[in-house]
């Protein structure tokens, strides 16, 4: 909860409140500890702060029971003795505005985005692409670009490039980077992810990032918890891609705020191993240029995992806020890690860090928070304060009234499929067969082209007229968001 534009951790070892200044919860943080250690209640209690405040909140719910946070808690056992063990704390079990998300649709509002929005580079690195097949993808996203071919969905992508397949005097002086070989490892790959389900995440409706920024009627953050408790283990390579999009999204849209009294967003990325895990290093190198960068827009970025070790230096260096639970050091090289994690802590003299790591309880953590000039202040030992929220999952039956209840029920339920790249391409390849049949010499691929597109010419320009806005206050950011996300089709999804 925010007091006096702070948010309430826990008690240090004095017994007294150990807190964060809100108006540095943009500065990013880290909460790592080994399993079973309490990292999942800390995340409970520092996203109702979030929402208490008034901050949005997205974040993924990896075991499935962040989902308490739709229900009043319920204080027994140890539990309730550390709230009465803080005198100071002003907890009241309650229920947090919580909307669901389930890229399959299943235990909450579908999840989806484009294939355009996604842009070639995070959709290869989705795919495991060779450069020669990154190559292709880009060339293929560079002529839906110029002939104006939507891709919303895999179908879409797939009629592309079979299209491309046939007729590649269409890719121009790109030709050579699309073989037919690139083609067929690009096709073999696309039903790859979609036996592994994710073609589910790719259509329309898709989601509009000011949906997750909208406050409750009551003035409170609304948490949106994605369910990625299959996703994580059937299919980790797209729970990472799509938070990856979504940050990117982020920047990119949002504009900048400069210093504020608070966020307007609080991401939580838990198993953020995922995020860096065989990622291309020049994908690696901007998405470390956007975690440093995103903070001016106003969005706190936390990454939740078992060691530090698991995130990239550039990245550990931008975090303000470490939370880190015990950690358990039986080889050599755990004991080099925990070294590490203790060396990252500003020293107390009051204990040895090294040695507190090891010596940890649950819910209790080893803290640094930032002073109010943003200088590390002296790591302390704390005692996680509880959450208000239910500590475990929700029944089935709440999880349902939940999403009946949630304000965005229906606006994203029922799937709706526009006429894109595959249904123009189908229309272009009947079109040419029935002048074959007809007597007629089949038309050059460029009238054909020049058929379509001026038969597409008004509804062209109502949809130009539409996303010029859009699209003339986004190129200032594609210079360097371009780099992040390669050539992102000018087609977008609204």
């Amino acid at each position: 909860m925010a007091l006096n534009q702070q948010f309430v951790l826990g008690a240090g070892g004095d017994g007294e409140a150990v807190s964060q200044s809100l108006r540095l919860a943009n500065r990013h943080g880290l909460i790592a500890g080994a399993t079973g250690t309490g990292k999942t209640v800390t995340l409970q209690r520092l996203i109702e702060n979030f929402s208490d405040a008034g901050v949005a909140v997205f974040a993924a719910d990896v075991k499935g029971d962040l989902c308490g946070l739709g229900a009043p808690g319920s204080p027994q056992g140890k539990v309730a003795e550390r709230i009465t063990s803080m005198p100071w704390l002003a907890h009241s079990p309650t229920a947090y505005p919580v909307s669901l998300w389930d890229v399959h649709g299943q235990s909450g509002h579908p999840l989806r985005t484009t294939l355009s929005e996604m842009g070639p580079l995070l959709l290869g690195a989705l795919l495991e692409l060779t450069d020669s097949q990154q190559a292709a993808l880009y060339a293929a996203f560079k002529v839906a670009d110029r002939e104006g071919l939507l891709l919303l969905d895999l179908k879409d992508l797939k009629a592309l490039l079979t299209h491309l397949k046939e007729q590649p005097e269409v890719l121009g002086a790109d030709s050579a980077l699309f073989t037919n070989t690139s083609a067929q490892a690009l096709l073999r790959r696309l039903a790859s992810l979609e036996q592994q389900g994710g073609d589910a995440l790719f259509g329309e409706p898709a989601l509009e990032l000011e949906d997750i920024l909208q406050p409750d009627r009551d003035g409170r953050g609304r948490i949106h918890l994605l369910d990625a408790s299959r996703l994580v283990h059937e299919a980790p390579k797209v729970y990472a891609t799509f938070l990856l999009w979504l940050l990117a999204e982020l920047f990119e849209q949002l504009p900048e705020r400069g210093d504020a009294d608070k966020p307007v967003l609080a991401l939580f990325f838990d198993e953020a191993h995922l995020l860096f895990a065989d990622t291309p290093k020049a994908l690696q190198t901007r998405l470390e240029q956007v975690v440093r960068l995103i903070r001016s827009k106003g969005v706190g970025v936390y990454f939740v995992t078992q060691s530090p070790g698991d995130l990239p230096d550039d990245v550990l260096a931008q975090l303000g806020l470490r939370i880190q639970h015990g950690l358990r050091a039986f080889t050599t090289r755990e004991q080099k890690a925990l070294r590490a994690v203790a060396d990252g802590f500003r020293p107390n003299p009051a204990f040895d860090c090294l040695s507190v790591l090891t010596e940890l309880g649950i819910g209790e953590a080893l803290v640094g928070t930032l002073e109010d000039k943003g200088t590390p202040a002296m790591v302390q030992r704390v005692a996680i304060a509880p959450p208000q929220s239910r500590i475990g999952p929700l029944a089935e039956a709440e999880r349902a009234a939940l999403i009946r209840q949630s304000p965005l029920a229906g606006r994203y339920d029922k799937p709706f499929d526009r006429e894109s790249a595959y249904e123009m391409l189908t229309a272009r390849a009947t079109q040419a067969s029935e002048q074959v049949q007809a007597g007629k010499q089949p038309p050059s691929t460029a009238s054909v082209a020049g058929e379509f597109l001026g038969g597409l010419a008004t509804q062209a320009v109502k949809s130009a007229m539409r996303q010029v806005a859009n699209q003339l206050g986004r190129q200032l950011v594609r210079g360097l968001l371009g780099s992040l996300l390669g050539s992102k089709s000018t087609s977008r999804k609204r």
